[in-house]
């Protein structure tokens, strides 16, 4: 195989091979000379030539072009080209034929022309080409048709097509005409009083409801709702209710599935006896056969299970409610087991998995209706085993249907919506973006709903949810983030702006914010950046510790408006904007105003003429006399743009602001009526900055009082713990020194009479015995005194033996001093 400059030899022959019929498409000198038209011809003229002498391609583009040429020149198309256009059509091909009837329908939806002059040009034409050959050119004829009726008035409609469908509507005609015949007598029904339908229509809707084709039969059936809407109750139950009955139970699925539906679209037209006793047995039998033997229309009856369920709400018995219920069940499980008498090789058909696929995704469409058909009481009994199962099918159609209902689900449970926060952090989790961005579309509300959850447990739900879901909810951005898809990830940067509302402001500066700066900073994509710092201007907005807000604040300016790149500049730029809308003037001069006015000296001109376009919107935050400084600051900036700016771009920007600035009065600190309702809105903004502050500052001394109570809670704990230990110290101390004091009482009695008699204890023991030895009981009384000494010297001791040995050392020196009076 031989190397050549652009590649193996044998591919280059293949590109050869390939461009050959590239060459052979090319128009001939003679197809060029036959396609050429004269130039001098007008628009009219050259349609009319093309039309006669040209090839079909011209003679479509003629056709197609017909709407722009009855605009300019309606009279003349209409006598010239529209003639030529209907002699064309006999034997014009599929194409002309199609883009006849889009030209045409065009016309009538633009109302080029009244509806008189279309009736005489367009209407036979549109009638002759209805029983085209071609199934697909008819049914573009017969779309314009009907959209035609809508303006026909009632006498044109009789003579032109009522009363030549009373022959087209026979079994004699073809297929595609009785067909056809019932589109429009479904459309005629509306256009005529209910006798002159009785009367002229409905004889041919009965005759086509009994034809032989099934087709037939079934495309007449579904045109019943709009003729009973036509006739009204009283005919619909007289003349329609029999012949959907009977349709009802015709041998054809196709036939029986058009009635069904038509009678769960009718229902409100039937009273409650014929619901109940006729309606409900028959929808019910209906289902029963469709699950056993024909899975063609389960699909259909999947679909409209949750509007018959509340069609036919008060009317089911206990039984018949629990049996429908268990059928929706049985829907929802189709495919996922062994179900409907299927084994699993018949289920591992594809067609047949894609088959219950559907159903279960119409079922997770229908969950809404079917919380209504249980109630939220029941919820957690009845449906919330087939809601866990649906938002973990294993097929993403399933999940993301049921992920499109799920606010609503939240709406119909109420207080019981905390259920199903497990579900909704699954679903913010789910591996298939489609489940995540279809669940984005209503999350402000979701959120809320979760975490209100009814009147008394707001507060319960809000610390049962928030721990798992601001995790699901960060992961969820980042998935996105990770993907290609922007589109979703501006979506959840934009619903991300309801968690103020949400979630703590705590929880968002750590968890939220910084995820912001990072996507502004680092994104490559616009709209992804402008949401990320609109949400964030949010953020800041409802942020309430003034600690944080100045570091936001200081990080926007330093790292976007001081930024290296232009394009951080430019981002600070459009940060700056939403500051304007969301917060106060007085809010965005504090900290932004002088900092927009700095870019003016950028080195890059995209961001001197993006502040420039902004000059007007700068003006409008000042307050005079108070803001006098920033005005002429700003008056400054925009002389030195007029004198220095080198950039022609720039410059004319300049030159038009200028004319704007000029044009332009400014907001006094007073109230002025032409500014009324902005100066309001702004003072309204400003109350609310102010109430964050006072908030932050009540909340700083509530948390510096709790902190103080605390401490003296603490401290009182202290001092009681310290009270106790001193009361149990003196209590001991008490009780040990109950016989102590006596003791020492003696010690000092003893101390004295050794003073006086000049000699010591050891003295005053032996006289003492011997002064005792006239008494037997002085000798014991002082042996009951040693005792008790004994014990008094150890510390121990109850307190009624103190009490009883005190009062034995009391008697024993009462004896003492008597023994000792007769001897002195």
């Amino acid at each position: 195989m031989e190397l050549s400059l652009f590649g193996y030899i044998e591919d280059l022959q293949e590109l050869a091979i390939i461009e050959r019929p590239v060459r052979r498409s090319l128009k001939t000198p003679e197809e060029i000379e036959r396609l050429t038209v004269d130039e001098e011809l007008n628009d009219i003229e050259r349609a009319v030539y093309l039309l006669s002498s040209g090839q079909d391609i011209q003679g479509t583009s003629v056709v197609a072009n017909l709407p722009v040429l009855i605009r300019q020149n309606p009279s003349e198309s209409l006598r010239r080209v529209v003639p030529k256009i209907r002699e064309v059509l006999h034997v014009a091909g599929i194409e002309m034929q199609l883009t006849a009837a889009y030209s045409f329908l065009t016309i009538l939806q633009e109302e080029s022309v009244p509806v008189h002059s279309y009736c005489l040009s367009f209407l036979q034409i549109i009638l002759q080409n209805l029983e085209h050959r071609d199934i697909g050119v008819s049914n573009a004829w017969l779309d314009t048709l009907l959209a035609v009726i809508d303006v026909l008035p009632k006498e044109t409609i009789r003579h032109e097509i009522l009363n030549p469908l009373v022959s087209k509507a026979q079994l004699s005609q073809t297929l595609q005409s009785r067909l056809t015949s019932c589109k429009i007598l479904g459309k005629l029904a509306n256009k005529f009083e209910a006798h002159i339908v009785k009367r002229d229509i409905l004889p041919l809707v009965e005759s086509l409801c009994q034809d032989v084709e099934y087709e037939v039969r079934s495309c007449m059936c579904r045109q019943l709702e709009l003729i009973a809407q036509g006739i009204g109750t009283e005919l619909t139950k007289a003349a329609i209710l029999p012949e959907l009955i009977e349709l009802a139970r015709d041998e054809g699925s196709s036939v029986r599935l058009s009635a069904f539906e038509t009678l769960v679209n009718l229902l409100s037209m039937f009273d409650h006896d014929d619901r109940s006793q006729i309606v409900l047995p028959l929808v019910k039998s209906f289902c029963e056969k469709s699950f056993k033997a024909d899975e063609s229309v389960l699909t259909s009856l999947s679909l409209h299970l949750g509007k018959l369920c509340h069609g036919l709400q008060g009317l089911f018995t206990q039984e018949q409610h629990m049996w429908f219920l268990e059928f929706y069940k049985k829907l929802c499980r189709l495919g996922l087991h062994q179900e409907n008498g299927h084994n699993d090789n018949q289920i591992e058909n594809i067609e047949l998995e894609k088959k219950y696929s559907t159903m279960r995704k119409n079922c997770a469409y229908n969950f809404p209706a079917m919380v209504v058909f249980v109630g939220a009481k029941n919820f957690h009994i009845e449906l919330y085993a087939t809601f866990f199962c649906l938002c973990h099918d294993p097929d993403v159609p399933v999940r993301y249907s049921i992920a499109l209902g799920f606010c609503e689900v939240c709406k119909l449970l109420g207080s019981n919506v905390y259920l199903i926060h497990k579900e909704l952090v699954a679903l913010l989790q789910d591996d298939s973006l489609e489940v995540v961005d279809a669940l984005l579309d209503h999350l402000p509300e979701t959120l809320e709903l979760m975490t209100s959850g009814g009147d008394n447990s707001g507060l319960d739900n809000k610390l049962m949810i928030v721990p798992d879901l601001v995790p699901a909810l960060t992961s969820a951005e980042q998935r996105v983030a990770n993907s290609l898809k922007w589109r979703s990830h501006e979506k959840i940067l934009q619903k991300f702006s309801c968690l103020p509302h949400i979630i703590s402001s705590d929880q968002i500066y750590y968890r939220f914010l910084h995820r912001m700066f990072t996507i502004i900073l680092n994104n490559n994509v616009l709209p992804v950046q402008k949401a990320a710092s609109r949400t964030l201007c949010i953020f800041l907005r409802y942020n309430r510790k003034q600690e944080q807000r100045h570091e936001i604040i200081q990080k926007l300016v330093e790292q976007l408006g001081q930024g290296k790149s232009y394009w951080n500049r430019q981002r600070f730029l459009d940060t700056c904007e939403y500051i304007m809308e969301f917060f106060s003037k007085s809010f965005f001069c504090k900290y932004f105003y002088l900092s927009v006015l700095e870019l003016t000296s950028d080195p890059v001109a995209n961001v001197r003429m993006k502040v420039c376009y902004m000059f007007p919107k700068l003006k409008s935050t000042l307050k005079l006399p108070a803001d006098k400084h920033l005005l002429q600051q700003l008056e400054l900036c925009v002389r030195k743009l007029l004198c220095q700016e080198k950039d022609k771009d720039v410059l004319a920007v300049v030159k038009r602001t200028v004319l704007e600035l000029d044009r332009m009065e400014l907001t006094m600190d007073t109230f002025q009526k032409r500014f009324f309702e902005k100066d309001l809105l702004d003072q309204e903004k400003e109350r609310e900055e102010h109430l964050l502050l006072e908030m932050e500052q009540i909340e700083k001394e509530k948390q510096q009082s709790e902190a103080r109570s605390n401490n003296e809670k603490s401290y009182e704990r202290k001092l009681s713990r310290e009270s106790k230990k001193s009361k149990l110290i003196r209590s001991q101390s008490f009780s040990s020194q109950a016989i102590h004091p006596k003791h020492s009482t003696l010690e000092k009695g003893t101390s004295k009479s050794s003073s006086v008699i000049g000699v010591g204890k050891n003295v005053l023991l032996p006289f003492v015995e011997d002064s005792l030895k006239v008494r037997t009981s002085s000798a014991s009384a002082s042996a009951s005194f040693s005792n008790a000494a004994t014990t008094s010297s150890r510390g121990q001791g109850g307190t009624c033996d103190q009490k009883t040995n005190g009062s034995k050392e009391g008697q024993s020196r009462k004896l003492s001093l008597k023994n000792r009076k007769p001897k002195s």
